[in-house]
């Protein structure tokens, strides 16, 4: 069992930036791939980023790509999202996943992640 606990996000001008992050806790961190998503209101979750274990490689959503930054540190057993240029439809619940399959290709499905954070709220204001 991972336990994700998030946390980070707020309120935030468009224009603006904020960072979330997700602490993992039970297995070893590093033998899971962390990605990032989220759901806005009356919407389905979405893909943001992935990380490899390694930190070796990412993958970013179009609609987020050059504004959004995944990181990870496994010392530390921490997954980060640095968001900058934010735009009021980047408004949603953010939620971290872990993907057991460390030594797999990064997943940008919902369905390939077993462990899930219980999300945090970015709202950006227009």
């Amino acid at each position: 069992q991972v336990q994700l606990v998030e946390s980070g996000g707020g309120l935030v001008q468009a224009g603006g930036s904020v960072s979330v992050s997700c602490v993992a806790s039970g297995r070893p961190f590093s033998r899971y791939n962390m990605g990032w998503f989220r759901q806005a209101p009356g919407k389905e979750r979405e893909f943001v980023a992935v990380i490899k274990w390694s930190a070796g490689s990412t993958i970013y959503a179009d609609s987020v790509k050059g504004r959004f930054t995944i990181s990870r540190d496994n010392a530390k057993n921490t997954v980060y999202l640095q968001m900058n240029s934010l735009k009021p439809e980047d408004t949603a619940v953010y939620y971290c996943a872990a993907d057991g399959n460390w030594a797999g290709a990064l997943k940008t499905w919902e369905r390939d992640y077993e462990y899930w954070g219980q999300g945090t709220q970015v709202t950006v204001s227009s």
